[in-house]
């Protein structure tokens, strides 16, 4: 399958479009295309910076992608997973959550050797932890 060509100024707008419940999780929840478009975004663009199929990064329902080079993995599951909830992977994918906090946390399952190379590849769309729109 072909990767989906990703526009860096798309992606960027769409976790603009969340920041402020990123970082005050006490608002309202995004609508789920709001939310989706910065989950797979991020999830595309991660996939795009990394190529390769040797770590699977999952966030359920909205995006699974295959990234950082090295061995493929065709059948069943692959050894290297990354699996989170929307709203964690978008503080991952923002810097407002580092990933090894992440995992000690337990808001991310992180399996097989070669699952933490993301971490290299976070943040994707570095917001500040301020809520000062200029400031992301």
């Amino acid at each position: 399958m072909a990767r989906q060509k990703v526009d860096a100024a798309e992606v960027r707008a769409a976790v603009l479009g969340v920041g402020e419940w990123l970082r005050d999780p006490g608002l309202p929840v995004p609508g789920r295309g709001e939310l989706g478009a910065a989950v797979k975004g991020t999830a595309r663009a991660l996939a795009g910076s990394a190529p390769g199929h040797s770590v699977e990064v999952r966030v359920p329902p909205f995006v699974a992608v295959q990234c950082i080079e090295g061995p493929r993995h065709t059948r069943g599951n692959p050894p290297n997973v990354v699996e989170t909830d929307a709203r964690t992977w978008l503080l991952l994918a923002t810097g407002l959550l580092g990933f090894e906090d992440a995992v000690r946390a337990g808001v991310v399952s992180a399996s097989g050797t070669r699952a933490g190379e993301i971490a290299g590849w976070l943040p994707i769309v570095p917001l500040s932890a301020k809520s000062d729109p200029a400031a992301g």
